[in-house]
């Protein structure tokens, strides 16, 4: 009989050791936390190495930008160009009426450091240059003389032929001293009152005098 209780306690042993472990093993917090700590670790690590890479990225490409041409054209280059263009038109055909030679701009020693800075030189230059012509034309050597013979003569806009304009020029002086204008603007009550007491100039320089107007200038005491 005791052999038989002894075996019963055994078996009662045993099955608790079974029913026990699994419930030991569930209720055990330390696998739990590790598994969670590992793996919120390894989460964490992806994220912080990618944004170091990209910063490493960002941080070369501002390092080492491309340097832009200096002399590559633009739209401001071009505009800069085209005011070049227009003010030594200008300073070559007051000049022209003058009968003074085709002006140029000398370009000065030092080095242009970009293609900007040349062309920004460039307008100053013929600007310069345009308005000093404009000055000079403005003021002919017998400016006072011309519009005293104007007074005597006829209009500046006079279209009536044979004689045309405040000077009352006939084609055939016209041809003579003032060929481009005539080609260009037709007869001289077209053209500005500048433009005509200039080629009134050309004809004095020539050695006409202010013969062709004798009674005008006879008036005003010239001749």
């Amino acid at each position: 009989m005791s052999s038989s209780l002894l075996a019963r306690g055994l078996l009662v042993s045993v099955a608790l050791s079974i029913l026990v472990a699994p419930a030991a093993q569930a209720g055990d917090p330390t696998t739990t936390t590790t598994e969670t700590t590992t793996t919120t670790t390894g989460t964490a690590t992806t994220p912080t190495e990618t944004t170091t890479t990209t910063t490493e990225a960002t941080t070369t490409e501002q390092a080492d930008p491309q340097p832009a041409d200096p002399w590559v054209e633009t739209p401001e280059t071009r505009r800069l160009f085209e005011q070049a263009v227009t003010y030594r038109a200008r300073a070559r055909r007051w000049r022209a009426l003058m009968g003074k030679p085709v002006p140029h701009v000398r370009r000065p020693e030092a080095a242009f450091a970009s293609l900007l800075e040349r062309r920004t030189w460039l307008v100053r230059a013929w600007k310069a240059k345009a308005v000093r012509a404009r000055h000079r034309a403005a003021h002919p050597p017998h400016r006072h003389a011309w519009t005293c013979i104007h007074n005597h003569e006829g209009a500046w806009r006079d279209p009536n032929s044979p004689y045309y304009g405040g000077l009352q020029m006939d084609l055939t002086f016209q041809r003579q001293y003032g060929g481009s204008l005539l080609r260009r603007k037709g007869t001289a009550d077209h053209w500005t009152p500048l433009e005509q007491m200039w080629v009134a100039e050309r004809a004095l320089r020539a050695g006409r005098g202010f013969y062709p107007w004798p009674v005008s200038a006879r008036r005003c005491g010239l001749i």
